[in-house]
């Protein structure tokens, strides 16, 4: 499978944004999905994920409450949805497969997930 990460761009503190994650393959809906970000100067980080079926989600701390990520099977597509965003949230956003089981896909370490998307730039103005 191949990922294709849209939707970013530059908005004030407090608006919303919506993410999209678009995956070549006939196999897209057996992957555990997540979405990760990178700020400038920090390392990668966790930021979501859902199971293959989209009924199990998972959150980082940071983000839980304010973000929302799902996906539609039928159009090979992963979203995240950003709401209240904060300048913290400024970064470049990625979406990737996991290459493991849900169990370990939902704790969002980098090494179970081992296709990956071009990042999004998310940019949060004040």
């Amino acid at each position: 499978v191949q990922l294709q990460a849209s939707g970013g761009g530059l908005v004030q503190a407090g608006d919303s944004l919506r993410l999209s994650c678009a995956a070549s393959g006939r196999t897209f809906s057996s992957y555990e999905m997540g979405w990760f970000r990178q700020a400038p100067g920090k390392e990668r980080e966790f930021v979501a994920a859902v199971s293959f079926g989209g009924g199990s989600t998972n959150y980082a701390d940071s983000v839980k409450g304010r973000f929302t990520i799902s996906r539609d099977n039928a159009k090979n597509t992963v979203y995240l949805q950003m709401n209240s965003l904060k300048l913290e949230d400024t970064a470049v956003y990625y979406c990737a497969a996991s290459i493991t089981i849900w169990a370990r896909a939902s704790e969002g370490h980098l090494q179970d997930y081992g296709i990956w998307g071009q990042g999004t730039l998310v940019t949060v103005s004040s």
